[in-house]
């Protein structure tokens, strides 16, 4: 389990960097191709406002968003001290704790860290679940906390949102003939930059995709590791699958948070998952169970 852990940092960590990367071509592409304009400050600028914002509001946002609401030991004792007990395992602030009513078989974290987060479940997981695979799962979630991957998905965030406007604004420009006479004229270097510019913010989606899946793998051998029992997971992802984890109220902007996809197979989202195939991550905890 620690290999599989520091395995999925390391990747994780490798996906960043070329994000950093690729957004900072791009801004410098952007530029080129416009006359030499820089507009990275300003991309930059927007974007961080925005992460900013989200990253105080973001949380109370995705419950609004779920129609979640908050609970004490009393109202779902069950639950409540499930979260608990793993929150002190891990050495962690006790969480509030949310369930969605709901009969999908979902949940997910949210907050900024340890100290501002929150973990949320729905009543067909609640419903559906033995203890065991109750605690798998909201291990799992505690991981994400653990692990601060709401922080690193709001940096991703801000990267697709800096070569999101650098494309936007340079298409402006190419359309509206808004670049200057220092802008390259050869019609190759031209067309690079055209196809580069259009396909980056698709390009970006794609990272950003690879950056959840991979927090995912992690957040299961986190989830492991605490309750030293992977089965408990795979088993609750096997019921999962069964019984759906789609839920009727649907929040693409939230997909990511969920411990599966939440959003219906036949939506255009459902095609680009924010999560990997549930069973890989079975073989993978069952693989980690046989010590492997």
């Amino acid at each position: 389990m620690y290999k599989e852990i520091d395995a999925n940092k390391r990747k994780s960590a490798f996906i960043m960097v070329f994000f950093v990367a690729f957004a900072s071509a791009i801004a410098y592409i952007g530029g080129y191709y416009a006359g030499g304009k820089s507009f990275a400050p300003y991309a930059i600028i927007a974007a961080f406002a925005y992460t900013l914002f989200s990253y105080f509001a973001g949380a109370k946002m995705a419950l609004a968003l779920n129609g979640a609401h908050e609970i004490t030991k009393q109202q779902e004792p069950r639950l409540y001290r499930t979260v608990e007990n793993l929150a002190i395992t891990n050495g962690m602030p006790m969480p509030k704790v949310y369930v969605i009513e709901d009969a999908g078989l979902n949940a997910f974290a949210t907050g900024r860290d340890p100290n501002h987060s929150a973990v949320c479940a729905t009543r067909g997981l609640l419903n559906s679940l033995t203890d065991v695979e109750l605690q798998g799962v909201m291990a799992h979630e505690l991981g994400h906390v653990k692990n601060y991957d709401i922080r690193v998905s709001l940096i991703a965030f801000a990267l697709a949102s800096i070569i999101g406007i650098i494309s936007d604004l340079v298409l402006r420009m190419w359309f509206w003939g808004g670049s200057d006479d220092d802008a390259p004229s050869n019609p190759v270097f031209m067309a690079i930059g055209v196809v580069a510019i259009l396909l980056s913010p698709f390009v970006a989606m794609l990272i950003q995709l690879a950056i959840s899946r991979r927090r995912e793998y992690l957040a299961d051998a986190t989830g492991a590791l605490t309750t030293r029992y992977p089965e408990g997971l795979a088993s609750a992802l096997e019921k999962l699958e069964q019984q759906g984890s789609a839920l009727k109220r649907q929040s693409s902007s939230t997909a990511h948070l969920f411990f599966a996809n939440p959003l219906k197979g036949k939506t255009l989202a459902g095609l680009f998952s924010t999560h990997p195939p549930i069973q890989d991550r079975i073989a993978r905890l069952r693989q980690m169970g046989q010590g492997g």
